[in-house]
């Protein structure tokens, strides 16, 4: 049987975050957390700031826009992730599974045909042969093709929700920042190789790689991380066979690669203290088992309306506060707002965060205020 404290402890040197990775594995990085959120790319920044050593200011900028090392798209749960682009056709033979858009409820919703979802998929794909688009550019594009103006003006609304078929088909990501705009481009014209992985094998690996790192884990865990139905969820972990065990966390039966279990059950608290930037990986995958690791009826400061996730004080795989940071000419001022009294080794290296953070930032002076 493991503890909820043992959980925290493996699920959190997992995601490096108990030792950091070396500067060198950012992109190791990236593919072991199964990716970046990047909903705010701050965030994503500080989410591969908490986990690799010395990570320089701009290196993940770098690696999206200069080496196209990193791939910026519409991933699970249709939430925008920075993936690495290596593996990109591992993530669209992933997405390839999606069904929900071509359902009549989705059409019913976004007022759009399924004869008019494929005209605008096919012509989105056209549209951006050999050119980096805008939003607004794209839209004029897709109706001048069609001849439909109806279609411009429904890739424009919705938050991107009628542009994201075009991604799990391959046919879109995000390219180049131009100005304050966001720009669209083909995949396969953007990197420099892009071969879709099988659906069924690319289920499995990625399946594998949500368990090694946010593992153990239930099948409703794993049915909302990806977005599925919970018996899908259910029957992809199944289809692994013995590379997973059922292990036994306080009582609640959950998941873990079959591998992973003799490591687990050794596992204990490190006395380690991070920052968790918002929409943090580790507070994703937690976010229906949250109360087994808060310290008491604290939910709401972290999961927020609308989906926001807030920055965390992580200890020991624990989520003991929330923060939140400012920047004032030289000077960072880091606000904590832990949920009970912690104990002064916490208070010690949650310091030591903070310096580090200020370094990150090219803050000269800091402070943490409560």
């Amino acid at each position: 049987m493991l503890t909820w404290d043992q959980v925290g402890a493996w699920r959190m040197a997992r995601h490096h975050l108990t030792e950091r990775a070396p500067r060198a594995s950012l992109l190791d990085v990236v593919s072991d957390v199964c990716g970046l959120h990047a909903q705010l790319t701050s965030s994503a920044e500080l989410t591969a700031w908490a986990r690799v050593a010395d990570l320089e200011p701009g290196a993940v900028a770098t690696a999206l826009a200069d080496d196209r090392t990193l791939v910026k798209s519409w991933a699970m749960r249709g939430t925008l992730h920075l993936l690495r682009s290596s593996e990109y056709g591992l993530w669209l033979g992933a997405l390839s599974t999606y069904r929900h858009y071509l359902k009549p409820a989705w059409s019913k919703g976004f007022g759009i045909s399924q004869d008019d979802l494929r005209r605008m998929i096919a012509a989105v794909a056209e549209a951006l042969d050999g050119q980096a688009l805008t939003r607004e550019e794209l839209a004029a594009e897709v109706a001048r093709i069609t001849k439909a103006p109806a279609l411009a003006d429904k890739l424009l609304g919705s938050w991107g929700s009628t542009l994201k078929p075009a991604t799990y088909q391959g046919k879109l990501c995000f390219g180049p920042t131009r100005g304050r705009n966001v720009t669209f481009v083909r995949p396969d014209q953007w990197l420099t190789e892009l071969e879709i992985v099988p659906a069924d094998e690319a289920v499995a690996t990625i399946t594998r790689r949500y368990l090694a790192v946010n593992g153990p884990a239930t099948r409703d865990d794993y049915a909302r991380w990806f977005a599925v139905s919970p018996a899908e969820a259910g029957r992809r972990v199944a289809a692994l066979g013995d590379e997973v065990a059922e292990v036994d966390v306080e009582g609640t039966p959950m998941w873990l690669l079959a591998a992973d279990v003799d490591a687990a059950t050794r596992c204990a608290p490190a006395r380690v203290v991070r920052l968790l930037p918002a929409f943090d990986q580790y507070v994703v995958a937690s976010t229906h088992q949250a109360d087994n690791l808060l310290p008491g009826p604290y939910r709401a400061k972290v999961y927020r309306p609308q989906g926001w996730l807030s920055p965390v004080l992580l200890v020991d795989g624990r989520m003991v506060g929330v923060w939140r940071h400012e920047r004032k000419g030289t000077r960072l001022t880091v606000t904590m707002d832990p949920f009970t009294k912690v104990p002064r080794w916490v208070t010690d290296q949650a310091e030591q965060e903070v310096a580090r953070l200020a370094e990150f930032h090219g803050a000269e002076t800091w402070a943490i205020a409560t």
